[in-house]
């Protein structure tokens, strides 16, 4: 007797850590939609995401060109490189010898939609695949608006 009931206990126990790394999963995705459309409605990062959409530059490049000062560029590109919305494509050296990167946007179009108590993030990516991410601020914390499904480009 004792066996079954350790093991309903178990079996609770694990179905209890799923649905804690579930509830992580959607919550950490709900965060994502935020700290995403915020970038995307920042100046310096709007700036510096659009002006990598097409060639590859580097921070001192960016810097110059868009007029934003050098450690802000620099803060602004550690957020959008940590939220995936950009990346390093190459490395090259200045003429002093200094080793650079040269930074590429990975998204291709986004869009930021606003609805009552939601916020809805769309983005287009390079590859050819789709992000929605979206947040629900009436969502109960325990039942969170999940992230929506991605979907690969069609044609």
């Amino acid at each position: 007797m004792k066996k079954l009931v350790s093991k309903v206990i178990l079996n609770s126990d694990i179905l209890y850590i799923e649905q804690a790394a579930k509830w992580n999963k959607v919550r950490d995705t709900m965060m994502q939609a935020l700290e995403t459309s915020s970038l995307l409605t920042e100046e310096y990062s709007i700036k510096v995401l659009v002006a990598l959409m097409g060639l590859p530059k580097s921070v001192n490049e960016l810097s110059e060109k868009l007029g934003i000062p050098i450690a802000a560029c620099y803060r602004r590109i550690r957020s959008l490189e940590k939220a995936g919305l950009l990346y390093c494509v190459d490395r090259g050296l200045t003429q002093k010898g200094k080793r650079v990167c040269l930074y590429k946007a990975r998204i291709r179009n986004g869009t930021i939609i606003l609805e009552k108590n939601k916020v809805r993030v769309r983005l287009d990516m390079i590859d050819g695949s789709i992000e929605n991410l979206d947040y629900d601020a009436m969502a109960p914390q325990n039942q969170p608006l999940a992230k929506a499904e991605e979907h690969p480009a069609s044609g």
